[in-house]
């Protein structure tokens, strides 16, 4: 670079947002709480309070079913009630207790942790997002930047989350691992403290009211949020009704789009909410393989695995963090493979890599059945393979997570699309009580069952899974031509049948 194109370049104030610098590193400690009880529940539960694997992943369903709920519900919240920066304090505090509930090791306190937990983290999480894009005009290019880096510090959260959660996980010092992620949220909420004025709310319906009005409405948000732990609370500890109550809800809504599919008048947006329609339902079981990490597959790792490697004890969480690197690493070198092959008349689209996520998926999952019929007497199978599956994985969630929500503003049509995003966040939700009942069917270590007897029951679901979606990668790629027609109106489509 030369001297001259330095000293034109604008101030560091002014290429970034007051603000925008503070909530990278608030992001940051904000998720490492959140890394923590992801990857650590299950075993939490499991190995310290007695919980059957059954229980303890019902719990992890329900846990990650309200988690993505209710982040729209906290947008509403935010904007409109309580301010997102008030909003994500309360939410931090809420999280910092539950941690230290869930420090104390009693089951009771497990549960009403888990609530203060669970609405801290269900509700704030689109705070950040929210004070994020505030901080620019909708023009500003900027603000594709500054997403990057906010993405970017949560995935270094998640890193040392997992990262601690291992280290303490080898010793099964819970107590002091809980209170780390409650020293997260500690730190998360000092650092929103120090820079309030630089993060507060530009632009919400909320700053639209009067003092009364404001006060009337603060008062209606700590009230929700008072109700909701002991709601959230109940909820958790009737995992069973909870799981079935999500994936009816889901049934309906699912219903209701096809109902207004069906209603809907202009053919094109038709043909993009039919669109819209198969291709959440392949997602589906994406994400239904892909949240078995904290559940099936973590336990899978903790008594199946040989995480023995170079003289180092891997610990089941740090496994999860191979997902972290190949998105950090493998997120730009995609990007930068996909723009040559577009060049090249490659037509990358969101229907071809919806597809490829699936045979990515499926096969990391075939993976492993492999790796146990080539287990060595002790049944104890290979690290490398479920090193390699997570890869997989991980390259699958590159291909389909980053255009799952830009299709909603491509595919919905301008008044459904409050509902059509809310509707692919209940994807997510009811993907993670699917994962409860595909880990419910695996093994459930009682005591005095060897690996041996374990493996065959793990071989089983792994190649049921990982089949399935390679079947439906599979019938997603025979769909290809159908879902570009129904994605492209007559215009987009000659122009592209043009360029290819």
């Amino acid at each position: 670079m030369s001297l001259a194109s330095t000293a034109n370049r604008p101030p560091l104030k002014e290429r970034i947002p007051q603000g925008a610098a503070a909530l990278f590193f608030i992001q940051i400690f904000a998720t490492l709480a959140f890394a923590v009880l992801y990857s650590t529940l299950v075993l939490y539960t499991t190995k310290k309070l007695g919980f059957t694997a059954k229980e303890a992943t019902a719990i992890m369903g329900v846990f990650g079913a309200f988690n993505y709920g209710l982040h729209l519900f906290g947008g509403c919240l935010g904007g409109r009630f309580l301010s997102n920066r008030n909003l994500f304090i309360f939410g931090m505090i809420l999280q910092g207790i539950g941690c230290a509930l869930i420090a104390s090791g009693t089951v009771a306190n497990l549960y009403w942790g888990l609530g203060m937990f669970l609405t801290g983290s269900g509700l704030n999480v689109t705070c950040i997002n929210m004070m994020l894009t505030q901080r620019f005009t909708p023009e500003d290019p900027r603000r594709e930047t500054a997403f990057i880096w906010n993405y970017a510090g949560m995935n270094l959260g998640f890193f040392i989350g997992f990262a601690v959660a291992g280290y303490y996980q080898l010793s099964e010092n819970y107590h002091a691992l809980f209170m780390f992620a409650a020293i997260g949220n500690v730190i998360a909420t000092v650092l929103a403290l120090l820079r309030w004025k630089v993060i507060a709310d530009t632009d919400t319906p909320l700053l639209q009211q009067s003092s009364a009005g404001f006060r009337i409405r603060f008062g209606i948000a700590i009230l929700i949020l008072i109700v909701l732990v002991p709601v959230i609370r109940s909820l958790l500890q009737h995992a069973d009704f909870s799981n079935s109550f999500v994936i009816s809800l889901g049934i309906l809504v699912l219903l209701f789009l096809i109902f207004l599919t069906v209603r809907h008048k202009p053919l094109d947006e038709k043909k993009r909410m039919a669109a819209y329609l198969i291709l959440a339902l392949g997602s589906l079981l994406f994400w239904s393989l892909y949240q078995l990490a904290p559940m099936g597959l973590e336990l899978f790792a903790e008594y199946n695995i040989d995480r023995h490697v170079m003289g180092i004890t891997i610990a089941p969480q740090w496994i999860q963090n191979i997902n972290t690197i190949v998105i950090v690493i493998g997120g730009p070198l995609m990007t930068i493979l996909f723009n040559k092959l577009r060049e090249r008349g490659w037509r990358i689209d969101i229907p071809l890599q919806f597809s490829l996520s699936l045979l990515l998926i499926g096969a990391g999952f075939l993976l492993l059945p492999m790796g146990i019929s080539l287990a060595g007497p002790t049944g104890m199978v290979a690290f490398s393979w479920i090193a390699w599956s997570y890869v997989l994985q991980s390259f699958g969630e590159l291909l389909i997570s980053p255009i799952g929500y830009a299709m909603i503003g491509r595919l919905a049509p301008s008044r459904y699309q409050g509902l059509m995003m809310g509707s692919w966040m209940m994807v997510t939700g009811v993907a993670s009580v699917l994962s409860s009942y595909f880990s419910g069917l695996m093994p459930q270590h009682t005591a005095g069952q060897t690996v041996l007897e374990t493996n065959p029951g793990y071989s089983t679901v792994f190649g049921h899974l990982g089949w399935s979606a390679v079947a439906l990668a599979v019938v997603l790629g025979i769909l290809i031509p159908l879902l570009r027609r129904l994605i492209n109106n007559s215009q987009e489509q000659k122009q592209a049948e043009a360029s290819a």
